[in-house]
């Protein structure tokens, strides 16, 4: 799998070439002063010059494949599972937008062709289905139903708030707006943001029962570790840069609203669990250690 996922990577830098090719074959038609920037009903608002624009489109382009290859290559050095292959098709529907708004661009500036926006809006529902593949990887199979030790709940209610004004701009732009793709893609953003707001205020769920440890956000199992993959555990500081929410590739996962952590060494990864009072989730720990499954 890994040899399959390292040449798709190596794909994606075609784009490079393409986007030069795009202005390399149309060059002596290009005006001088080209439109580049677009409001939201097709009109330009920004100009460049053909030289400008060519280094701005292969600069984009290239920024991207910086970022988005190291990521994908240290995934494929650990282990290709369906969120890194569904990493890889964002990066592709990312990278193969830029390159669509090129020609785009180039079109309108040839012929005055209306700019076609609706493959843009691409990003927003590639991101979701990119969130859902995220959240279900490396969750683990679901624990046997047992006693139930102790549960404690991790919420980040101060950053819930941060939410609710990113309401505000995609509400006013939806009322503004006429384009029919616009307004359903500000639609999606309507209904994710309260959604990502509510997972914030109710929080991360830590379940301790006979036969492990369960992580849950609005009745949703986001990770499970059985009491046998458990190796050791204490509590660490969490560095604000590493992030907040759910963090980590591959099979290490953070749950952090805060900077105090416990961290869980497993077989299977590294699992961080944030919560205000970290002394009460070792001693949650230190119940299912203690406690035998088949009792």
């Amino acid at each position: 799998m890994k040899r399959p996922f390292q040449f798709a990577i190596a794909l994606l830098w075609l784009t490079l070439p393409l986007v030069a090719i795009q202005y390399w074959r149309v060059w002596d038609q290009l005006r001088a002063r080209m439109a580049t920037h677009f409001n939201a009903a097709g009109q330009p608002n920004g100009w460049m010059s053909r030289e400008v624009s060519v280094e701005f489109g292969i600069g984009i382009m290239a920024f991207l494949l910086v970022i988005f290859t190291p990521i994908l290559w240290a995934i494929s050095r650990r282990h290709v599972d369906k969120f890194a292959w569904a990493f890889l098709a964002f990066c592709a529907v990312i990278t193969g937008v830029v390159a669509f708004g090129n020609q785009e661009v180039i079109n309108y500036n040839l012929s005055g062709t209306p700019i076609h926006i609706g493959p843009f809006l691409l990003a927003a529902p590639a991101a979701v289905i990119l969130s859902i593949s995220y959240f279900g990887s490396h969750r683990g199979e679901a624990l046997p139903s047992s006693e139930v030790l102790a549960e404690e709940t991790h919420a980040g209610r101060a950053w819930a708030l941060v939410f609710l004004p990113a309401l505000l701009m995609p509400v006013v732009a939806l009322r503004a707006i006429p384009n029919t793709a616009i307004r359903t893609s500000l639609s999606f953003v309507i209904v994710a943001v309260p959604a990502a707001s509510a997972m914030v205020w109710s929080g991360f769920r830590y379940r301790f029962l006979k036969h492990g440890l369960e992580v849950r956000a609005l009745g949703y199992r986001l990770r499970s570790i059985p009491r046998s993959q458990i190796v050791s555990y204490g509590v660490e500081s969490w560095n604000p840069l590493r992030g907040y929410g759910v963090r980590g590739l591959g099979t290490s996962r953070a749950f952090v609203w805060g900077n105090k952590v416990v961290h869980i060494k497993t077989t299977n990864g590294d699992v961080y669990l944030g919560h205000g009072d970290p002394q009460r989730i070792v001693r949650d720990l230190d119940l299912v250690m203690s406690d035998s499954p088949g009792s």
